[in-house]
Parts: structure tokens; C-alpha cells; sequence
């Protein structure tokens, strides 16, 4: 695989997070990629706000490890101030790393929270998976 560097677009290119974007972070830890916030940082052209804040937001990114405590939870508590089209990252650990989460635990709690996952990409030594809230339309039923 070819790394983010190869001059194809950052990986906040790859999460689709453009100027204007309001993210939320949440989880924030010695371990996180300081490198991949100022990336997201950059391409939303402001800081991001913290769990703390009130504001309605685009998305959310959400720092997840083993034994942070019950994701489900943190899902529920990251749709809060998220828009109606906003949607959640979910950053994991990848495989042979400290804090490392099977993405099967991602892909169980994401509809418990009511919310489905829509991909997932890799962030060197992160995963990335994308889960959005299912649309609300009254229109024809599949």
C-alpha cells in the first residue's frame, strides 16, 4: 500500500473533511496522531472543538481503544450534537498496536447507536471507520 504521503490527498482529504466543517473531537489522548489532527485541523481551516462544546456539528471524531469503556455509550453520546446529515469517525488502533479494537466491535455497536457504517480506511497507525444516521425519508420503501 502506498502511504498518505505519495501526493494523493491527506487523509482528511480521505475522511472528506473540507473547509467550513464543523469536527468534534472526542477521546483525545497522549496516544493520538498529531500529525493527522493538524492534517483535519488544516483542511477545515479551524480547530477543533472539543466534547465539551455545544455547538452542532459536521462530524465527530471519535478516539476509540480497548478498555475505553462501552462504545456504544460514546457513540450515543457522540450523535448528540451532530447534525442530521453529520456522521462519526471512529479511530481505532490498528492491528499489533497498544489499545487495538477488532472493527467487528465498531460494526455491532454502530446499530445499537443507530447508526450504520458506510467504509472504513486505513490512517497509518489507525483505522478508520465512517458511520452515518440512517436517512429519514418517508418516500418508497426498498
Amino acid at each position: 500500500m502506498v502511504a498518505a504521503t505519495d501526493g494523493t490527498g491527506s487523509n482528511a482529504q480521505k475522511l472528506g473533511l473540507k473547509a467550513g466543517l464543523v469536527v468534534q473531537e472526542v477521546g483525545w489522548d497522549d496516544d493520538t496522531d498529531d500529525e493527522l489532527r493538524a492534517d483535519i485541523e488544516d483542511a477545515i481551516d479551524a480547530e477543533m472543538v472539543d466534547e465539551d462544546a455545544d455547538d452542532v456539528v459536521d462530524v465527530v471524531v471519535l478516539w476509540w481503544r480497548e478498555g475505553d469503556g462501552d462504545l456504544v455509550d460514546a457513540l450515543m453520546d457522540a450523535i448528540g450534537p451532530l447534525a442530521e446529515d453529520g456522521y462519526v469517525w471512529v479511530f481505532s488502533p490498528k492491528t499489533g498496536k497498544p489499545g487495538y479494537v477488532d472493527p467487528s466491535e465498531i460494526a455491532e455497536a454502530a446499530p445499537t447507536a443507530g447508526l450504520t457504517q458506510t467504509s472504513a480506511i486505513s490512517l497509518g497507525d489507525w483505522s478508520a471507520a465512517r458511520l452515518v444516521q440512517p436517512k429519514a425519508r418517508s418516500g418508497k420503501k426498498a
